[in-house]
Formats: structure tokens, C-alpha cells, sequence
């Protein structure tokens, strides 16, 4: 795997990401929004995904958008993502759409992960919810996001996201795990860095989520 690591490498907090090169590129401005927003030391490793719709799904399913199906690859990227834990370190997987979905199916898959961010998921991912309602995560804590205007597509799987994240955050609150649900101003392209940065620190700072400004729907 080829990783990019920012931050204190000694720090207890270790946040790991799915990344493609879109997010490397404002990689730092997200690094620095968490510094800003956490008020705690981290280590942030960055993990390059080569075949996005293939390692980052849990299942295969036709595609929704270009012509690049999904494929079924997440349970070996989970593998290799788990080969980073560290002893004694608190570990949070997170990540951006695909990536956030990736990161949430991994919370059922593994206690490995202390807490979940996911910004913007892909949670209209067919099948997902209903996956989510026949299983019980195993993280401690799970931040949710989604711009204001993604639902609004004309693509009629796509368009489902509204309604899913909405669904996900009462199926985990069903089952007593404390979730946020964040809505962001714009579409799914917009400010991505801050919207992921944003994820990370209410999971490093849920002792005070009052200290972040979260519109719950």
C-alpha cells in the first residue's frame, strides 16, 4: 500500500484515510482544518487507493454513473488497513463518499476502529442500508455528513442518499451507538477537505461535540 503520514507519528490518536489523488491534492488543508478543529494530537495516515470502485466495495453491483461497475475488493483493502494498527493506539478510520462507505462498512467488519467518519458516504450504495439494519457496528461512535444539495441529482439511485443517511443515523441510534449527522451547505464536490476534517475531529472531541456547530435533521 502506499502511504502518505501527517501529523505526530508518537501522537495516541491515529487516523486512518482512503484517499485518491483528487484528495491528496488539498491532503494539507485537510490535515491543517483538523489541527485547527481537534484540539489533539494525531498521526494521520493516508492510504492511496488504486481501483477505487473495486477495493472500497464491500460487494459487487452494477454501475450507477460512467460505466465502471463496483466490484467487491473492500474485505482485502480492510486487511491491509488493519495491518497498520499500532498497540495502544486509539484507531478511526474515515474518508470522503466511496471512501466513507468503505469506512463504515469496516466498523461492522472489525472493533478494531475506535470510531467512524464518514463525510459525505455512498451510503445509496445498493443494498447498504438494508445490510446496516441486519447487523450491529461495532465502533463506539459514528459522525455522518451530507451536503444539502446531493440529493438533489437526477440520477435516480444516486438521489436516494437523503433518504438513506437519514435511515443510517436512526439505524444506528436503534441500536444505542451515538451518531451525528452533519449537513453541509452545497453538493457532493463541494469543500471535501474541510467536510472530512470536520469528520475526524467530532470523533477526536465527542467529550465536547457542543464546540462543533451541528445542524441534526
Amino acid at each position: 500500500m502506499q502511504i502518505h503520514e501527517f501529523g505526530n507519528k508518537d501522537a495516541e490518536t491515529l487516523l486512518i484515510q482512503l484517499v485518491d489523488d483528487h484528495d491528496l491534492a488539498v491532503i494539507e488543508s485537510e490535515v491543517a482544518a483538523i489541527r485547527k478543529l481537534a484540539g489533539e494530537d494525531f498521526c494521520l495516515k493516508a492510504v492511496k487507493v488504486q481501483r477505487w470502485n473495486h477495493d472500497l466495495s464491500p460487494w459487487k453491483a452494477p454501475a450507477v454513473f460512467g460505466n465502471e461497475d463496483f466490484g467487491d475488493g473492500a474485505a482485502e483493502m480492510l486487511a491491509g488497513i488493519l495491518s497498520l494498527a499500532e498497540e495502544g493506539k486509539r484507531m478511526v478510520i474515515g474518508g470522503y463518499s466511496l471512501a466513507g462507505l468503505f469506512a463504515l462498512w469496516a466498523g461492522y467488519q472489525t472493533d478494531a476502529f475506535s470510531d467512524i467518519a464518514a463525510a459525505s458516504p455512498s451510503v445509496w450504495f445498493p443494498g447498504f442500508t438494508e445490510y446496516m439494519a441486519q447487523h450491529r457496528i461495532q465502533a463506539q461512535r459514528v459522525y455522518l455528513s451530507l451536503g444539502d444539495r446531493e440529493e438533489r441529482t437526477r440520477n435516480p439511485v444516486m438521489a436516494r442518499v437523503g433518504e438513506c443517511i437519514r435511515e443510517a443515523k436512526d439505524l444506528l441510534e436503534g441500536q444505542g451507538i451515538p451518531c451525528c449527522l452533519e449537513w453541509n451547505e452545497g453538493n457532493h464536490f463541494k469543500d471535501p477537505d474541510i467536510r472530512t476534517a470536520k469528520a475526524f475531529a467530532w470523533v477526536m472531541r465527542t467529550h465536547d461535540s457542543s464546540a462543533f456547530d451541528v445542524n441534526i435533521k
